[in-house]
């Protein structure tokens, strides 16, 4: 059990004194989360069931839990303010478990910005308190929802550049693996890197970050890659292969670059490798040493070389690279069917360096126009795909749009803000449904068809309801 893992105080503190600042009467608080719009416009939703798996299934409050809480709070807010009477009630009441129902839309869906993903309402009257004692922790899903949404986008631009260029449904299917994950090192924790890492894995097949398959075998139920037709899938999310970093060919020094990649071609004699290639000249490894010197082993390889620059500017430098090798291997070049120019299947580019949602459009336009096709070329990403992004990018938000008294009446509760009316919030309780138009949309103030409505109830009382695997979720999110 980590340290972390006191549900008391996982929240913001001043949520501790919430309790005493609801209407007198309150005994039912509902709440909802949305995008409000943001970078892109619709939304592949993902990760919830990551955060009820990990932080809120089962007897989660302990005596011991409320005690610390209780010392740590004491000091941080001062005496009085720990609402300790609320908490035993849950454990004495509710074994621990928390009162709580949440209703969601499945993971992998994508839904128009604007509408509610989840809602969440207490289900004991004594625990109104609590609905929004758990925003803190419950809101983070913004991270993995807009990883999977920004991922998901980026597939649909590479798809629309291999149709664009003319390639054919061994190249659309090839577009699974043309967006690898490079993103560990670069975000901020480890558990960033499982959740958005898979995040990623929702859209794609490809990925450097190992704490991504983790989270999908532990926290939805593994995944697979049906990597080589006819054969048996894999039985993992996602895939990689041998590649070299810097170190394992400067340490070969300038004058031994060229055995480096020789050495490269021995060790792994079949299937695909990965070779950062401008440690020095880039220009003169792609011309002289691959193009010549070692183009003979290249060429009768049984697999494929992936020839990974790291620096220059990206539409400029890979559209050079493609002609230097394109004039190489000429001899084995072919194109599609509309004409642009295709590397032999036994080598490639992979541009790991410099590539984000916007850059990625701008590469595949430059081979475009060089008369390249996008199939040429794979992606890596990673501080563009799993830290360069925030909570308002889809302008994630979380608000309260009912509470129901003692006496049965309803309050619809919303904000307005006249200096913001981005801001307005949805009043009542709220059914996602679709439109005459098969167009997902929310209806507010209880004036919805709970038959209609595709929010799904997922967590109740401490218990999974719906336990959604990793496949049905990437067959929601298919592009």
């Amino acid at each position: 059990m980590s340290v972390f893992d006191n549900i008391i105080l996982a929240t913001d503190s001043y949520k501790v004194s919430h309790y005493r600042q609801y209407p007198p009467g309150t005994e039912y608080v509902y709440s909802y989360f949305e995008s409000r719009g943001g970078k892109f416009p619709e939304i592949c939703f993902f990760g919830l069931q990551y955060f009820i798996k990990r932080y809120l299934c089962g007897p989660v409050v302990t005596q011991e839990k409320i005690d610390e809480a209780a010392d740590m709070l004491s000091y941080h807010l001062g005496p009085d303010h720990f609402n300790r009477a609320g908490w035993e009630h849950i454990l004495k009441v509710h074994g621990g478990k928390l009162p709580i129902s949440i209703k969601a839309v499945p993971e992998g869906t994508v839904v128009p910005t604007k509408n509610v993903l989840f809602s969440m309402v207490n289900t004991d009257p004594k625990c109104f308190w609590l609905t929004n004692y758990l925003e803190t922790l419950l809101v983070e899903v913004w991270y993995p929802m807009t990883v999977c949404t920004s991922s998901r986008a980026q597939k649909q631009l590479i798809k629309s550049f291999i149709e664009k260029t003319g390639g054919d449904e061994a190249a659309l299917g090839g577009a699974n693996l043309m967006l690898h994950d490079f993103g560990y090192r670069g975000v901020s924790s480890v558990e960033s890197a499982a959740t958005g890492g898979a995040a990623h894995l929702v859209n794609f097949w490809g990925t450097d970050t190992m704490a991504a398959m983790i989270c999908v075998k532990h926290y939805y139920g593994g995944g697979v890659v049906p990597l080589i037709p006819g054969q048996d899938p894999f039985p993992v999310p996602g895939v990689s292969i041998p590649a070299a970093e810097h170190s394992t060919i400067t340490s070969w020094g300038r004058d031994g670059e060229l055995d480096a990649f020789r050495n490269m071609l021995t060790q792994y004699p079949t299937g695909l490798v990965a070779v950062v290639s401008d440690s020095y000249d880039v220009f003169n490894a792609c011309k002289n040493f691959w193009g010549k010197e070692l183009k003979e082993m290249i060429v009768k390889r049984e697999g494929r070389l992936v020839v990974r620059p790291d620096s220059g500017d990206p539409p400029v430098i890979v559209v050079q690279l493609l002609d230097i090798l394109g004039e190489a291997f000429a001899e084995h070049c072919t194109k599609t069917a509309t004409g642009f120019k295709v590397l032999p299947p036994f080598i490639r580019i992979i541009q790991g360096d410099g590539v984000s949602y916007e850059t990625l459009g701008t590469i595949l336009q430059a081979m475009m126009d060089a008369n390249w096709a996008a199939e040429n070329l794979a992606f890596g990403s990673g501080g563009a795909l799993l830290q360069k992004l925030n909570r308002d990018t889809q302008k994630c938000a979380f608000k309260c749009s009912e509470i129901t008294k003692a006496d049965g009446s309803s309050v619809n509760v919303y904000k307005d803000p006249i200096t913001d009316k981005g801001k307005q919030s949805k009043m009542g309780r709220l059914t996602l449904e679709k439109n005459a138009d098969g167009v997902l949309e929310t209806v507010t103030e209880g004036k919805g068809d709970p038959a209609k409505d595709v929010l799904v109830e997922v967590f109740r009382d401490g218990v999974l309801l719906v336990d959604q695997k990793f496949e049905e979720i990437r067959a929601r999110a298919k592009v």
